[in-house]
């Protein structure tokens, strides 16, 4: 139920004179005013009622103060000048002659007789609909703590309170001590010292350690009690009825469904956390719709600067309680960096019959939470892409639409994302595919942290010297990523299987060139392409190792592109026999990424040089496996003549006596290459050129390093460029 109702009026006499439930004539006579400035009128009458006696009170107590003081007419307006002690002993003196001028002084009796009138008052305003009222109901609160809550509200809204409780005792701010020398059953006031009780439990009040600790009442509960049609605190903003960011999707789900009954049938009878599973890019606002649809109760969404532990949180937790709304958490909570964890930071709000609605992109995020806490977790579904074509195209022109179903296709972007998409697009005056493209690749930034490193292709297809079968499966590839979309959507594989991408093992010694073509097929199909870091990835602690690979594959489904797995076989090795629980979690790590890699929706690319260590149930999921033998002669020619910069002269070089006579592999090449550079480029000042005998040193090192014995006449007709020293 709501904690307001409308109030029959705004002004004094509408919220005094004129209130009269079950059509009872209203009194003659107007109740005093609830503050010391007139102009403070709270549009809740009970609210007003209290707030009125607080202030009587208070009235009746400075006037025994400037009576037992001496303190003449002219001088009232000087606070008075007693100590703690003294006003402590003065009240145990003064006893009894402080009930007798309560009695006999006019001004005392006529405050006395406003109080008990406005007592009165205050039980008849009570039948009818109030929001104190509720508040007071929902949270258990007797007559003795609502004045507490009345006093505090006092210090709160009016600022002629403090001077007045200055003068009655040394400090002017509203506390326990105050409220108990006002009150006429002091006695009943030493519950609400403790923690526990409801004033603090459901954040109306910040729970005081001492008798004279100010009572604080955070100002959005302060307005809501004074005015239940108070505007919204700035850090609370009411959910648009309609979603601005992206079409709504307000169709739910056979499990949204029930999940919704649940949440209509049971309304929090203490904190409630329902936890949102949202895919990566998505909104929270469609499914909070949906929940404010079902419960009919409105949702305010919390603004991102307020963390778990802000100091300001369970204010505004009680003033979106007092309006009877359900609270919106921002998005980053799930991965709360506070000081305390999330369970301990929401702990003060446990009491508070608040249902919170908590965006978590893995259902882990809730686990350390109390179940007690919990709510049935609302599971949003990624936007089909169907559907991301749909609004792609609405934002391209009529000829585009198999562009944007290509792009609908290759990144998965969700609402949020896809909103900054379309909206660009319809900024522009004019957009091609690759513009398109190059919008959704910007959306769908892949943060795979220290897991991966960014690889920026250097080789082109064409740049590749492979064998005409090698080269067969390597075209097939690319033409297997370039029609995997009209297979998966068009035809339908994407339901009868799956929608996973495309999985290829490159095997073959070291130096064949299978990074190089990594990033070849990374060229050709213009994809972002990530080097996976197995230093970073693999973990000696269990389990550790699922958990990076599966931030590897959520961080790569927003976006279609390539992870290299070099070195694979220290990752997709074989399963063993289990021997004791190291050979058990190893296979668990093994059948994790079997599962992951199926459902992959990019190009994964295995490399290793040890094809007989790897896992025979990868097999099944790799639809090529592409072996990169060493190069043969004609291969190896063509291979040396690429490998040096345009700009150095090698007309010095018998390229073809060099490929006959020394079997390398490509990196061997690259590498003698390279040296033979850094050599010439030593000997001389000149033009940049490399001529034979620079090669041939470089490439008997290379030979060498490699642990094979190069004799000299193995160089034929070249022997006597080799200097003797080499």
């Amino acid at each position: 139920m709501s904690l307001h109702a409308a109030s029959p009026g705004n002004g004094h006499a509408a919220g005094a004179a004129a209130w009269a439930p079950n059509g009872a004539p209203p009194l003659k006579r107007a109740l005093p005013p609830a503050a010391f400035d007139p102009a403070l009128v709270p549009a809740d009458p009970l609210a007003a009622s209290w707030l009125a006696e607080a202030t009587l009170r208070l009235r009746r107590e400075l006037a025994w103060c400037w009576h037992l003081s001496g303190t003449q007419s002219a001088q009232r307006s000087l606070p008075l000048a007693r100590t703690p002690i003294d006003d402590s002993i003065d009240r145990l003196r003064h006893h009894d002659a402080r009930q007798a001028f309560f009695a006999t002084d006019v001004a005392a009796t006529y405050l006395g007789e406003e109080i008990a009138r406005v007592s009165i008052r205050r039980a008849q305003i009570a039948q009818a609909r109030s929001g104190w009222q509720a508040v007071a109901t929902a949270a258990g609160l007797d007559e003795h703590a609502q004045f507490v809550l009345a006093l505090a509200l006092a210090a709160r809204a009016d600022a002629a309170f403090a001077p007045v409780a200055g003068a009655v005792q040394q400090d002017g701010r509203a506390t326990l001590a105050l409220a108990q020398r006002l009150w006429h059953a002091p006695l009943a006031l030493i519950a609400c010292l403790d923690p526990a009780h409801p004033l603090y439990a459901f954040g109306l009040l910040q729970a005081p350690t001492d008798w004279h600790q100010p009572l604080e009442l955070p100002a959005p509960v302060a307005a809501a009690l004074l005015d239940p049609h108070t505007a919204w605190p700035a850090a609370l903003r009411p959910l648009p009825s309609t979603d601005t960011t992206a079409a709504a999707a307000t169709a739910a789900t056979a499990g949204q469904a029930a999940a919704l009954a649940w949440l209509r049938a049971l309304p929090p009878a203490a904190m409630q956390i329902v936890p949102l599973l949202l895919p990566a890019g998505a909104s929270a606002a469609p499914i909070a719709r949906n929940v404010a649809a079902a419960t009919g109760r409105p949702i305010v969404q919390l603004s991102p600067e307020i963390g778990p532990d802000h100091a300001a949180l369970r204010g505004l937790a009680c003033a979106a309680w007092l309006h009877g709304a359900d609270l919106l958490l921002p998005p980053h909570w799930h991965s709360h960096p506070g000081a305390l964890p999330l369970d301990q930071a929401l702990r003060p709000l446990a009491a508070l019959p608040l249902r919170l609605l908590l965006p978590v992109h893995d259902s882990a995020a809730v686990r350390a939470l109390p179940p007690a806490w919990l709510g049935p977790t609302l599971v949003v579904e990624p936007l089909a892409t169907s559907e991301r074509a749909l609004q792609l195209a609405s934002a391209l022109p009529p000829t585009m639409g198999d562009a944007a179903a290509e792009a609908a296709r290759r990144f998965r972007l969700n609402d949020l994302a896809l909103a900054q998409v379309t909206t660009t697009l319809r900024a522009l005056p004019q957009a091609d595919e690759s513009t398109l493209h190059a919008l959704c690749r910007t959306a769908a930034t892949l943060d795979l942290g220290q897991l991966a490193q960014p690889v920026t292709p250097r080789f082109a297809l064409a740049s590749l010297v492979l064998p005409p079968r090698q080269r067969a499966q390597v075209r097939a590839i690319v033409e297997g990523m370039r029609a995997l979309g009209r297979v998966h959507q068009d035809w339908g594989t994407a339901k009868t299987w799956n929608e996973g991408g495309i999985a290829v093992l490159f095997c073959g010694p070291p130096g064949t060139g299978k990074t190089m073509c990594a990033e070849a097929l990374a060229d050709e199909l213009a994809l972002p392409m990530y080097r996976i870091d197995l230093s970073q990835v693999v973990n000696k602690y269990i389990g550790e190792t699922e958990k990076n690979l599966r931030r590897i594959f959520d961080a790569a489904e927003a976006a279609e592109c390539l992870l290299l797995f070099d070195e694979a076989d220290s990752l997709f090795g074989k399963r063993t026999e289990v021997k004791d629980a190291h050979d058990r979690f190893a296979n668990i790590e093994v059948s994790y990424l079997l599962e992951r890699m199926e459902r992959f929706k990019g190009l994964a690319v295995l490399a290793t040089n040890r094809r007989k260590d790897v896992d025979e149930a990868f097999t099944r999921r790799l639809r090529f496996i592409v072996d990169f033998p060493l190069p043969g002669a004609p291969e190896r020619e063509c291979l040396w003549r690429g490998m040096f910069p345009g700009a150095v002269d090698v007309s010095g070089i018998d390229f073809g006596f060099i490929a006959q006579h020394f079997e390398m592999a490509g990196g061997a090449m690259r590498s003698a290459s390279f040296n033979a550079c850094l050599h010439a480029a030593a000997a001389t000042r000149g033009e940049p050129a490399v001529d034979m005998p620079a090669l041939l040193v470089a490439i008997k090192r290379e030979i060498e390093k490699a642990g094979r014995e190069i004799q000299r006449d193995q160089f034929g007709r070249y022997a006597h460029l080799l200097p003797e020293a080499s």
